[in-house]
């Protein structure tokens, strides 16, 4: 199975930034552990900062690769282009997020993308991505 990580805003300070909501650990470090837990699939990564750099990376691989783990930081909450993305490709998308956004500030308790989303994790830090994988292997792994 070839799966795609996306990580939007601000995840690349994983490990450096707000350490008591998103742990010590870098991103570069959890995913190395990722791949070699699921070493039979294809685990690919990508981040960005730039909303239309998601949309396009959605765009790019929602055809071509069998899953995507999706973790759009912020532009969960504001996003109706990245939602419209998702409904527009193939692929099964996961929505993730490391915190439980429903136990934090009252703007992060709406998801715009769960709606076009196949499903959500959310809330056991960045273990979310693991079960995001397990949930792509299990049911879509033919």
């Amino acid at each position: 199975m070839n799966i795609l990580i996306i990580n939007g805003p601000n995840l690349n300070l994983l490990g450096k930034r707000e350490k008591s909501i998103y742990g010590e650990c870098p991103f570069d470090n959890f995913l190395e552990s990722l791949k070699q837990r699921y070493a039979g699939h294809r685990i690919d990564y990508f981040q960005s900062n730039s909303e239309g750099a998601i949309i396009d990376t959605i765009q790019e691989a929602g055809f071509s690769c069998d899953g995507i783990v999706l973790n759009a930081g912020a532009y969960t909450h504001t996003s109706i282009a990245i939602s419209d993305a998702i409904r527009a490709v193939p692929a099964p998308v996961i929505e993730v997020h490391i915190s439980n956004i429903h136990a934090r500030e009252e703007y992060r308790h709406q998801s715009m993308i769960a709606a076009a989303a196949t499903g959500s994790i959310i809330g056991f830090g960045l273990d979310s991505y693991r079960l995001a994988i397990e949930a792509l292997i299990e049911k879509f792994d033919k």
